[in-house]
């Protein structure tokens, strides 16, 4: 085997990959210069945005992009991996969409030249279902949390971070335990630089390479900024969704300038959502364990905390004056795309 190496930063979502994906972009010259490539696009296109439509072209799966935003976007990465002597560094959680024959593809032509690396990150399902619920707020969504959490409950969430199903697929087209890796989350209050020590450790970069701290990482709001966020976009409607008109006021208006990160309650997982979660997080340690791949950090790291019930708030109990700011934002919204004040949806009500 040649020294060329490649390590593929797969998922999952909400385990910190907006952090190590800055991280990454920041410092991709100073990697460079000690022989490790993080591919880029053109200036055009977005220096950034090649692992992310190379995900999107090898999955088949455009999300809110049109074709020309991907197609050929595979065939360019795994050629700008393959002209590079050293190590490449892929990250994108996009890659987590890829069924069994987008996997196998990828698996041979990454490592027809390389010693191909998969790497998972993860946190306690509990956190992640929460900042999901949180981050399609602030990207215009209205669901309520409790909807959120019964999608969970019976799959159409929990697919993203099956770490059984998803990496089981890498497993199995790698024929190599030794060459998966779980980077763990520290629990909630823990040392949060311990991810990207963890996964510098699996890549074998040195983190005096990367001296450049990231730009970008999706700060969590808390639950009244929550509350607000869903009022608002209970009244903008699907304006404020991925594609609509509104959806980059709401954005740079409303979450760029101040709801996060504040020091609020937190959203909590449903106490009443605990057993399964915790059923469901047993079942992936006991095939961790017993697959043999490599786990830098902590299964314990995984544990749900647990919360006394009487401790619990609801969310989706909306709060009068989370209504009463909504409406005033939504003027500031308005302002910012210049549209006058009809034409506004009014709220279901104290619980939607």
């Amino acid at each position: 085997m040649s020294d060329k190496r490649v390590v593929l930063h797969v998922g999952a979502p909400k385990s910190g990959t907006t952090y190590l994906q800055s991280r990454l972009q920041q410092n991709h010259e100073a990697l460079l210069a000690h022989g490790v490539l993080v591919p880029q696009a053109s200036v055009e296109e977005g220096s950034a945005t090649l692992m992310f439509r190379a995900a999107l072209d090898l999955t088949g799966i455009r999300l809110w992009r049109g074709r020309d935003y991907a197609d050929g976007r595979w065939d360019r990465l795994v050629a700008a991996t393959a002209a590079h002597d050293g190590t490449t560094l892929i990250s994108d959680e996009a890659f987590v969409r890829a069924d069994d024959a987008a996997v196998a593809r990828a698996v041979r032509e990454l490592s027809a030249e390389a010693e191909l690396h998969v790497v998972w990150t993860a946190r306690d399902l509990g956190r992640a279902l929460v900042s999901t619920w949180l981050e399609n707020l602030k990207h215009g969504r209205a669901e309520t949390y409790a909807d959120l959490l019964e999608r969970a409950r019976t799959g159409t969430v929990l697919r993203q971070f099956e770490i059984d199903t998803v990496l089981g697929r890498w497993l199995d087209a790698l024929g190599d335990p030794a060459r998966v890796h779980l980077v763990t989350l520290p629990p909630e209050g823990g040392d949060r630089s311990l991810l990207w020590t963890r996964f510098l450790e699996v890549a074998g970069v040195d983190p005096t390479w990367v001296p450049a701290e990231a730009r970008q990482a999706n700060d969590s709001i808390g639950l009244p900024e929550a509350q607000f966020l869903r009022a608002l976009n209970e009244q903008v409607g699907g304006a404020a969704e991925r594609g609509g008109r509104l959806h980059g006021a709401v954005r740079d208006v409303v979450v760029g300038r101040g709801l996060a990160p504040r020091s609020s309650t937190k959203v909590r997982l449903d106490p009443r959502h605990e057993p399964w979660v915790v059923a469901r997080t047993e079942v992936w340690v006991d095939w961790v364990r017993a697959s043999g791949i490599d786990v830098t950090g902590d299964l314990a790291d995984l544990t749900v905390a647990r919360l006394d019930p009487a401790d619990w708030v609801d969310p989706d109990v909306l709060q009068p004056d989370a209504l009463a700011a909504a409406d005033a934002a939504l003027d500031v919204v308005r302002r910012a795309r210049g549209r006058g004040p009809g034409g506004r949806r009014a709220v279901r009500g104290s619980r939607a």
